[in-house]
């Protein structure tokens, strides 16, 4: 199974339970780290993660998956939180993530820089994602944008 079809199968499976549960199904992805296969699954809910909604999520899902098999090989199950400094992926991330200090990485220098800090304003009508920078908005092409996560200062 191509691995995008795996994560489009896993999510469709375990979102009507996330939102059963109050998650927020924040990322499912299918990767190879060293020489282990790894379903990461990352949730959130309003009230925060810990590890014991993490545990719990896992152990209602594992059946779930074990059943369905929309891995034909073997991997490690893992269900962990997005974290402080979470990566920003979709829509739905800029939106939940509106007004957080953030950075951006791009693929290509912009106005001679490749890495940019601000306030996230979330995106406009031309579906450009604006961040405030030193007061100004700044847009951004999303096919530009190479890594984009939001920024804790210690």
């Amino acid at each position: 199974m191509i691995k995008k079809n795996i994560v489009g199968t896993v999510t469709e499976l375990i979102s009507p339970v996330a939102e059963e549960m109050g998650i927020i199904l924040w990322d499912v992805e299918f990767v190879k780290e060293g020489a282990k296969k790894i379903l990461r699954i990352t949730i959130d809910s309003e009230e925060g993660i810990d590890i014991n909604l993490c545990e719990k999520f896992h152990r209602t899902i594992d059946p779930m998956l074990d059943e369905a098999d929309p891995i034909d090989e073997s991997y490690y199950l893992e269900v962990t939180s997005p974290g402080i400094e979470r990566e920003i992926k979709t829509d739905a991330h800029i939106s939940m993530c509106e007004g957080e200090k953030v950075e951006v990485k791009l693929y290509a220098p912009k106005n001679g820089s490749k890495a940019f800090t601000g306030t996230l304003v979330g995106l406009n009508d031309e579906n450009k994602v604006i961040i405030i920078i030193n007061g100004e908005n700044v847009e951004f092409e999303k096919n530009e944008i190479a890594k984009m996560h939001t920024v804790f200062d210690f």
